[in-house]
């Protein structure tokens, strides 16, 4: 596809929901795509099309925001699973992948919403029916996971939002959590309700609104209100 049939793809019926992001691989600054189609980089400047890896997605459900990590690239996807690639100036190749067979009995990680968290050794994301994963992220293999943070069911979702050497876990039920995510598992050290739940999805109340960070405190809406909450205590 060239730079206007990608752009006209994203406007599109079931066009995606992922944003375009700027990344350097290779010394090159690349505009990162992820349409229903395939996941594309495009120069920034002129718009043309430097490659391109065909992956259709159901659905369009390509969300997540593809992560960076050194010349690699992850992604991830609901029903089609994850995608580890290795990027380079002018081309890029997969590295490792999961499955997409079924939707509830992954292997890796088949994220609905939230962006996974990617270091040097461990990925970090909410699976499909809300399991919390710890990933190698040389492999995709998966290491531990929990329901602690989150419950069971289909899309459940919580944001993961690093904070200094620990994280912050925004879950769907409006709980603030603060836990280590470690290459070995996951540590709660806090929870809190922040707010209520407003919105109904698979026959249980949810909150899908990203809470920000500001001020020492944690702004966090539902369908009612939006409060700020001071973290500095």
């Amino acid at each position: 596809m060239t730079g206007k049939e990608i752009w006209r793809a994203l406007n599109g019926a079931d066009a995606g929901y992922c944003p375009p992001v700027i990344y350097e691989f290779g010394g090159r600054r690349q505009l990162i795509i992820w349409h229903p189609a395939a996941i594309a980089s495009l120069d920034p400047e002129t718009g043309k099309v430097l490659w391109e890896i065909p992956w259709a997605i159901k659905a369009g459900l390509c969300i997540p925001m593809p992560r960076k990590i050194d010349d690699r690239l992850f992604l991830t996807s609901f029903y089609e699973g994850p995608r580890m690639l290795q990027v380079g100036a002018d081309g890029a190749e997969i590295l490792w992948k999961g499955n997409g067979v079924n939707e509830e009995k992954t292997d890796k990680l088949h994220s609905i919403m939230s962006t996974p968290v990617v270091t040097e050794t461990s990925i970090f994301g909410v699976c499909s029916y809300g399991q919390l994963r710890g990933l190698k992220t040389s492999t995709g293999e998966r290491v531990w996971e929990t329901l602690d943070a989150t419950g069971r069911g289909r899309w459940w979702n919580a944001f993961i939002i690093p904070q200094g050497n620990r994280y912050f876990l925004h879950n769907e039920q409006g709980d603030l959590i603060i836990a280590n995510l470690t290459d070995t598992g996951y540590e709660e050290i806090s929870r809190a309700k922040l707010i209520e739940p407003t919105r109904p999805v698979q026959r249980r109340m949810t909150i899908w609104s990203h809470p920000a960070f500001a001020m020492k405190s944690v702004f966090a809406r539902n369908d009612k209100e939006l409060i700020r909450v001071d973290l500095s205590k």
